[in-house]
């Protein structure tokens, strides 16, 4: 518990799920927590609800009950702003609303000391603007949450423009008193987590565009593939197709329409039907009894009197030529299938670079290990008896397959060279530090590495030639590599490695 001078006294206004969650967590760190709603009885509902929370706990040996029952004695609730004049900290957590927002601060400026600390948990207005409002813009701050609030053990703390600098300072140290990681952002579209977290959407969503697998597919790639714990479909099914939509077109034009976050014409039309997610029942995905419908599909036979050739320059050619077994040949045959693993261009491109005959041309993704699970692309051209064989080959042993249309870059490569590169935007900004950054995606995305340290262990020159690939072979610009990852890349340096100080 904290000692008596590390105490604060928090008020938080809005007794809805984000509300309760940020009263129980500064409530069980050892602060006092008043807790404000204008609907009568909704604040006192909200600490019954907590206070049911710590009992459960308790119950399950995750919290003392000693503290569970200081933490619930240190909460009270009221039906009015009044009720927050002794706070050190006041943070709003009500609707969306800019002129509902800069209400409730003004008021709070009336009431609450000089030295206190206004915050809201916005998600998608600008801090600066709601700061705006205020007689004391510099003691206005973002404090933003993640649901659910106890578990999501990360806090995004967002300077305005007028921001007084003591008061991130003070804030970060706040959130640290709850055992939380406390990320400075910039007051950019999406700060960080938000930010960061496009490239998985929108990059799933650009590849089914273009008809290159089923969504069910590229969730499965990446989940296997790439260790996402959900993909793009899974995960817009999980959030809610109506408020990730809203928020894709949101940062989309707050960044000016940059490509990069360029939303996909494949939502409006779900959003319209009700297809929200889990929410509704279906999204992407069908659900019964909260669990979604998936399958795969069964490897066909090899054909007969067909061999496989691996291009000796496959970064997996060994694998690739045990797995072939006793159809591998050392020269490609008239009826071979030709296998070839290229980086950032499509199959097309990869067998008319190297003169190979596209009709009989299979791509396999040189990115993921092929002892998780394997990808590969068709030309344009591609018989369906050189696909089978390539199928069945890769089939053998445990790892799954998954057969997609050609793409330039595959699924994998493509999803995290964008999110890598998104992230080297991030830092070429400034809008958050690498350290927070790498954090801020962990923690608050659940990826299994930071971007940059994605990256990293990619290779950043890997990375590079991946996005020029893209860029070459689609024309677009969304695929413009960030000078921060280009100039690393072709120093040799880690994405980790930050700006060298330009003076002392």
């Amino acid at each position: 518990m904290l000692n008596t001078d590390q105490q604060q006294t928090v008020g938080v206004v809005g007794a809805g799920t984000m509300g309760r969650g940020i009263v129980q967590l500064f409530a069980a760190a050892g602060h006092r927590v008043h807790c404000v709603d204008a609907v009568p009885g909704a604040a006192r509902d909200a600490l019954d609800a907590v206070g049911a929370m710590f009992d459960t706990l308790v119950a399950k040996g995750r919290m003392d009950a000693d503290a569970a029952r200081l933490a619930r004695g240190a909460m009270s609730a009221h039906d009015d702003l009044a009720g927050l004049a002794d706070c050190t900290l006041v943070i709003e957590a009500i609707v969306e609303d800019l002129s509902v927002k800069r209400t409730v601060f003004g008021d709070l400026e009336r009431i609450v000391p000089r030295e206190a600390i206004l915050a809201t948990n916005t998600s998608s207005l600008m801090v600066s603007e709601i700061a705006a409002g205020c007689e004391r813009p510099e003691r206005v701050a973002g404090l933003h949450f993640f649901n659910p609030v106890p578990l999501m053990r990360v806090v995004e703390v967002i300077a305005g423009v007028r921001t007084a600098p003591d008061v991130v300072a003070r804030l970060r140290t706040l959130v640290a008193s709850t055992g939380h990681r406390a990320i400075a952002a910039a007051d950019q579209p999406g700060f960080v987590v938000n930010h960061a977290g496009r490239g998985l959407y929108t990059e799933g969503l650009r590849i089914l565009e273009e008809q290159v697998c089923t969504h069910v597919e590229i969730d499965r790639v990446l989940r296997l593939s790439a260790g996402f714990r959900m993909g793009p479909f899974e995960l817009l099914d999980l959030t809610g197709l109506d408020v990730s939509g809203r928020v894709m077109e949101a940062i989309y034009e707050q960044f000016q329409q940059e490509p990069r976050f360029r939303p996909s014409s494949l939502v409006p039309p779900r959003i319209a039907a009700g297809l929200h997610g889990r929410k509704s029942g279906e999204g992407w995905y069908r659900y019964q009894d909260c669990e979604r419908e998936d399958a795969g599909l069964p490897a066909p036979a090899f054909p007969d009197g067909v061999s496989v050739w691996i291009d000796p320059e496959a970064p997996d050619a060994e694998r690739l030529c045990a797995l072939a077994g006793s159809h591998a040949v050392g020269q490609a045959e008239a009826d071979s299938v030709l296998i070839v693993q290229p980086w950032g261009v499509d199959a097309t491109t990869a067998a008319l670079e190297r003169g190979l005959d596209a009709a009989r041309t299979v791509a396999v993704d040189p990115l993921p290990r092929l002892d998780r699970h394997r990808t590969a692309m068709m030309t344009a051209a591609t018989l369906p008896r050189y696909r089978d064989a390539a199928h069945a080959m890769l089939a053998s042993g445990d790892a799954g397959v998954t057969m997609i249309a050609d793409s330039p870059g595959f699924i994998c490569q493509r999803v995290l060279a964008v999110v890598v590169n998104i992230a080297a935007n991030i830092a070429q900004r400034g809008i958050a530090t690498v350290d927070d950054l790498e954090d801020a995606v962990r923690l608050g995305l659940g990826y299994p590495d930071g971007p940059l340290g994605w990256g990293d262990a990619i290779g950043p020159a890997r990375v590079l030639t991946i996005l020029e690939g893209l860029q070459r072979v689609t024309g677009d610009p969304r695929y413009r590599p960030a000078p921060w990852l280009a100039r690393r890349a072709r120093l040799g340096l880690s994405l980790l490695s930050p700006e060298p100080a330009r003076h002392d």
